[in-house]
């Protein structure tokens, strides 16, 4: 694609007309409009590739470099490079038709994480370090790391707020995984469901010092399984097979998922050779927006032509490369396991103040 652009950039000689926007070689966006009316030529970067969250427990790569991508945001300073570690989570933004949302994730997010515009909120951001200088300024400015300084996002202010409801022993991270545990109470979701809909969460504080402990835990908790839903134990769904001679790669490969019964959800028909059963009902109340965690799996996990580009995104080639076949079904049974925990974890948060 970029050998496309720069072949682009010197034979439109400044004029945006004569450009040769065919949809099967790049994606054209104004910048990239401007950069080769311009004459500007852009280098392949390597070190530039990213894991990314595409959409809910869909981690794909990207190439994430300011000339081939439009309206970044502050994801430079969220993440500046692959090599720096963050997480955050990310909220639905505000809209009448769109049910709320939130997710931690630890690699960059996409705009459009739940199809709607979500906003991401990182624990920490990095500021470039441009001098040796910087490197001795007084520690509370937080840790420089390749070249980058962390700055923690709990604000001191925020910090002496809750240390004086709740404790000298409160921490930071305490507070960045208590605001992570309300937003997903169902007392703080049923009461303020229309407000979630026009304006970013308000998050209030807890009833007592115990419960600001119970919330901060569960917070850390949900962070954990979210994360790390690739490795957590799959969850024991029943496989219905009818292999009749087919070998692993054609039992496990999938084309598109579907539920057996839309009104039940009780069982995924995987592919022609393969059925999951016994999904319980809880896995189905954990949503993420409009869709269950099962639901955006059943959306992504299948193999699909982009229509302008004619690119295949077939999800079966990562199994192929990793010599995983299993790989996309116990995924199923992964994010099965951490919807019911999810929901399980969250009925137990104590009552707010509201």
């Amino acid at each position: 694609m970029i050998s496309a652009y720069n072949s682009e950039a010197l034979s439109c000689e400044g004029d945006k007309d004569r450009l040769d926007k065919d949809p099967t070689r790049i994606s054209w966006s104004r910048g990239l409009i401007r950069d080769a009316t311009r004459g500007r030529r852009h280098e392949f970067r390597p070190e530039r590739i990213y894991r990314a969250s595409y959409r809910p427990f869909t981690a794909q790569y990207g190439y994430f470099d300011r000339p081939f991508n439009d309206m970044i945001y502050r994801l430079e300073e969220i993440f500046p490079t692959p090599k720096h570690e963050n997480y955050g989570f990310g909220v639905i933004a505000p809209h009448p038709h769109a049910s709320f949302a939130v997710l931690m994730q630890d690699s960059l997010p996409d705009v459009a994480t739940y199809t709607y515009t979500a906003q991401f909120f990182p624990r920490w951001t990095y500021e470039k370090v441009e001098d040796d200088t910087a490197l001795f300024l007084p520690p509370v400015e937080g840790p420089v790391i390749n070249g980058y300084r962390r700055v923690d996002n709990i604000t001191d202010e925020i910090l002496t707020i809750y240390q004086s409801a709740f404790g000298p022993q409160v921490s930071k991270d305490d507070i960045f995984y208590y605001v992570y545990a309300v937003l997903h109470s169902p007392q703080y979701r049923n009461t303020f469901a229309a407000d979630l809909k026009r304006m970013l969460p308000r998050i209030p504080l807890a009833a007592s010092r115990n419960d600001f402990g119970t919330f901060a835990e569960t917070g850390r908790r949900l962070a954990d399984l979210h994360m790390n839903y690739e490795s957590v134990d799959p969850y024991p769904l029943h496989e219905s097979t009818h292999p009749f001679g087919v070998d692993d790669g054609d039992l496990y490969r999938v084309q598109k998922m579907r539920w057996q019964d839309k009104q039940t959800k009780k069982a995924i028909v995987y592919n022609t050779h393969l059925t999951l059963s016994d999904i319980p009902a809880e896995a189905n109340e954990y949503m993420l927006g409009s869709r269950s965690g099962l639901e955006w799996l059943i959306d992504r996990y299948r193999v699909r032509t982009d229509k302008d580009s004619g690119i295949v995104n077939d999800p079966n080639d990562w199994c192929r490369e990793h010599d995983d076949p299993r790989y996309i079904i116990d995924l199923v049974k992964r994010v099965t396991r951490v919807s019911v925990e999810t929901m399980r974890i969250i009925r137990s948060l104590p009552e707010l103040p509201l």
